[in-house]
């Protein structure tokens, strides 16, 4: 987290975007707590709000979308023999191929919010040869709805974020399930729905 930190205040926005970019492709960043920080950081008035939002979506999708053309380009073989130098496992991998066979590109909606699989559903859908257009506009947005919830709630946070900070390094894998559970109730709720409408 320092690294972070000192990307943030040694290159600005700029290395809010790069922080963004690898945590997204894969390298070793806590993408949540540094969402959650960056929004902290707006409300003690260290970076501008809106502009940090912009960064990090940017940030987001470009990792997102570099990871659909090493995907696309060099295929699943490459994710298995490389994968594990940034984390990438192949239980993580088949876990995640499962939910993208199941899920399609709704699986890019969600993925950003099911850790040690948001990094894997750009690999995923360029390895699936995913329509463009289509990865665009589902991990795109995606990736809006991601960090603006967790930098709009690091703002809102405020002076209790150090204990809300703590709170989360503790007890992340039950807010991480808890979180990923509602959604993805929510996102199947909506699928059925969308399909028996369809349907009909």
């Amino acid at each position: 987290m320092e690294i972070v930190k000192h990307l943030i205040f040694e290159y600005g926005y700029f290395g809010i975007f790069i922080a963004l970019v690898g945590g997204i492709v894969g390298l070793p960043i806590p993408d949540e707590v540094l969402l959650l920080t960056i929004g902290y950081y707006s409300y003690l008035g260290r970076v501008n709000l809106f502009t940090a939002l912009i960064s990090s979506y940017l940030g987001s999708v470009i990792g997102i979308t570099i990871s659909y053309i090493l995907g696309a380009k060099l295929g699943l073989p490459f994710l298995l023999k490389y994968g594990d130098k940034i984390y990438i496992t192949k239980p993580k991998i088949e876990k995640a191929q499962q939910l993208f066979s199941k899920h399609g590109a709704w699986f890019l909606l969600l993925g950003y919010f099911i850790p040690g699989v948001r990094h894997l559903t750009g690999y995923l859908a360029g390895i699936s040869r995913m329509n463009l257009r289509t990865f665009m506009l589902y991990s795109y947005i995606g990736a809006l709805f991601w960090v603006t919830l967790f930098v709009l709630s690091g703002y809102e946070l405020g002076i209790k974020w150090y204990h809300v900070k703590q709170s989360f390094e503790t007890y992340k894998l039950m807010i991480y399930f808890a979180f990923s559970a509602v959604l993805t109730i929510i996102v199947i709720i909506y699928f059925f729905k969308f399909k028996t409408k369809k349907t009909n």
